[in-house]
């Protein structure tokens, strides 16, 4: 599992500029899907082959000044909790603030490394403004412009030393299917994970009270064997909405890198939510497999049309997953619980499904016949050869004489087709297109 390094700090003293320095992207990360566009505050990232989660907190936002101090032990906190290494950044210019001491003295009580930097520090001329921070008694300062890159490479340099290896535990040489529990805090997850084990695994209480990691059970079912990843993450009433959703996503993400698929409650009472929808956006960013579980489905009022009308509505707040399998589910109960693996078991096999080259080749040639490709500057814009990179999620190649002419509209007319040729009707597949005149069709 990747380590986690969290960039924390007061409003505008750079956060953001280091962030995007560091994972090269802006800070709007976009799916490229239709309607799918959102704000991420975090990336993958690689520093000389070290590979890690970079977190851009976002900063205090004190509504009035009796809050600021609950407001940045709350952030401040849930960064400590959730990081492997904390890069605690200032600002050079403004100076040393109270709330930069009061943030000092919170990082003191932890048990983590953590990197104190100050920035806005541009070239000889500024040297002198990172001198008043040592009356913070911290033994190495790095003095910084995230803007202009100066002074990076030492800060990142010590970073990547104490970047913690890779978790053994990990690497079981079990085989074993790995599902992850997902969503926001208080839908069910923990409970939903006892009533799937049948004992009382993680603690369960109706109110949001304590942050925890997440927790890996193996288990037997049907002489198959799984491993249970529950993210019950964070469970903090935080009065800072969205810094409690970011922290949700952040143990999100964690999950799906580990994961075969991800099982997503949704709270049957609020129905699919903005935070639901930004997880399910990273569930799809990683390519991973997923399955809809409206939780607490045993308090809605319902008639013949109510399954209808839920199913219409999460579909249409999440157009590009609408492959997802849909079930309604009670963990309090138990109702429908169990079914749930047998849709894993069809997803599974979705999911890592490979289909001969020569029969790919032959629906394809059947798929342009009956529709071929838009033309590109007049001209035709012929598809040559078509082969299955990888599994899990399924990844196919186009070779095409354009690639980047082929509208996003015929690629989704050739997603759907792919997905009822081979049956992959409940699991992403990814399609790549390519250069290479030379191929031809079989």
């Amino acid at each position: 599992m990747k380590p986690v390094i969290a960039i924390i700090g007061r409003p505008n003293v750079g956060k953001s500029t280091l962030f995007n320095r560091l994972s090269g992207k802006h800070k709007a990360i976009v799916i490229d899907e239709p309607g799918a566009t959102r704000d991420r505050n975090y990336a993958d990232c690689t520093w000389y082959d070290k590979e890690f989660i970079l977190i851009d907190t976002g900063g205090f936002e004190p509504v009035s000044t009796e809050k600021i101090l609950v407001q940045m032990r709350e952030q401040t906190a849930l960064a400590m909790e959730e990081a492997d290494i904390i890069i605690f950044l200032m600002d050079g210019r403004e100076g040393l603030t109270p709330s930069d001491q009061e943030i000092t003295h919170l990082l003191r009580q932890i048990k983590k490394p953590v990197f104190f930097a100050v920035n806005k520090i541009d070239g000889l001329k500024h040297e002198n403004l990172a001198y008043e921070f040592y009356q913070l008694g911290i033994e190495t300062l790095y003095p910084l412009s995230a803007q202009h890159g100066e002074g990076m490479y030492e800060l990142m340099d010590d970073v990547a030393k104490g970047l913690p290896g890779t978790d053994e535990t990990d690497q079981s040489p079990e085989e074993r299917l790995r599902i992850a529990v997902l969503g926001k805090p208080n839908v069910g997850k923990s409970s939903l994970v006892n009533k799937i084990l049948g004992y009382e695994r993680t603690i369960v209480n109706p109110t949001p009270g304590t942050t925890r990691d997440a927790i890996d059970t193996p288990f037997e079912l049907n002489q198959k064997k799984y491993l249970l990843i529950d993210t019950a993450g964070i469970r903090r009433k935080s009065r800072i909405t969205r810094v409690l959703e970011k922290y949700s996503i952040v143990q999100a993400l964690k999950a799906v890198n580990r994961c075969d698929i991800a099982l997503l409650l949704i709270d049957a009472e609020e129905g699919m939510t903005e935070q639901d929808a930004k997880i399910a956006g990273l569930i799809i960013e990683r390519g991973t497999a997923c399955i809809l579980v409206i939780n607490k489905w045993d308090v809605i009022e319902k008639d013949n049309a109510s399954v209808g009308n839920y199913v219409k509505d999460i579909k249409d707040k999440v157009k590009f997953m609408d492959y997802a399998p849909i079930i309604f589910v009670s963990a309090l109960t138990g109702q429908r619980v169990l079914r749930i693996f047998d849709i894993i078991e069809t997803v599974y096999q979705q999911y890592t499904k490979r289909v001969p080259t020569s029969d790919l080749n032959r629906v394809v040639r059947e798929i342009i016949e009956s529709r071929p490709p838009p033309r590109h500057q007049n001209k035709a814009n012929p598809f040559s050869f078509m082969t299955q990179a990888s599994v899990a999620p399924p990844t196919f190649i186009f070779f095409v004489r354009e690639p980047k002419a082929v509208h996003f509209s015929y690629q989704r007319f050739l997603t759907n087709r792919i997905r009822e040729a081979f049956g992959f009707d409940q699991v992403p597949i990814r399609m790549i297109f390519r250069n290479k005149n030379r191929q031809k069709l079989p």
